[in-house]
Order: structure tokens, then C-alpha cells, then sequence
């Protein structure tokens, strides 16, 4: 028996309202809740999913130079990892060296998954 369930990951960052746009648009799950330091994106307002809090100061991983480690990163399940590379540099990351690693506005790294034989299409 699970002692419980995930309610949201909550990431810290500079900026709440930008980091929720652009995973919002990467995940396409809408903003479910907003407020000045916190957002949270998931698939409807009583579905678990990714929430930012302000951090003011933040200072952004160094990935992959382990000086500011990464501290947790997220990997999205894509159909055609270039494509996805193209969609995500066009929202605002920018690619870090690795195959297929990028980093949020923030600068929180993230990987695109080749999606999973056993998973169906994401698009």
C-alpha cells in the first residue's frame, strides 16, 4: 500500500509565470493555478503535475559541469526528437551539449525521450 501520491513537482526558478508558459506549451497542458510565486501546470486543476515557485537569486545548473549540479531535470517523451528540438528552441530553451539535452528558461536542464515502443504516439 503506498503511503501516497504525487501532488505536484515544484521547481524553483526566477521567474513562476515563464517557466509554467513554457512548460505549458512544451507538455501542452494548460495553467491550472496562478498567483505572484507560485504556477501550476497539469492537465486539469485535479490532476497532479509541475509547479513553479519563486526563487529569487536562483543561481542555474551548470550541467553538465558539476560546479551547480542539476538537482533534478525532466525528461519529455517525444515522437521525433529533432522536431521536438526545433518546437523547444523556439519556446525558449537553448540545447546543452548531450544528445538531445536542453535547458528551460531557467536553466533547469531536460531531455528529449525518443518515445518508447511500448508508449502510444504523443501526437
Amino acid at each position: 500500500m503506498p503511503v501516497g501520491r504525487l501532488h505536484h513537482l515544484i521547481v524553483d526558478c526566477p521567474e513562476p509565470m515563464d517557466e509554467a508558459r513554457f512548460w505549458s506549451a512544451v507538455l501542452g497542458d494548460p495553467i491550472t493555478y496562478a498567483d505572484d510565486d507560485f504556477v501550476v501546470v497539469a492537465a486539469d486543476a485535479t490532476t497532479s503535475g509541475l509547479a513553479f515557485q519563486r526563487a529569487p537569486g536562483l543561481t542555474a545548473p551548470t550541467w553538465p559541469e558539476p560546479a551547480i549540479p542539476q538537482q533534478m531535470h525532466l525528461d519529455v517523451m517525444v515522437d521525433d526528437q529533432e522536431a521536438a528540438g526545433r518546437q523547444v528552441l523556439a519556446l525558449g530553451a537553448r540545447q546543452l551539449p548531450g544528445d538531445h539535452v536542453y535547458a528551460d528558461p531557467a536553466g533547469h536542464p531536460f531531455c528529449l525521450i525518443r518515445r518508447p515502443s511500448w508508449a502510444p504516439p504523443v501526437n
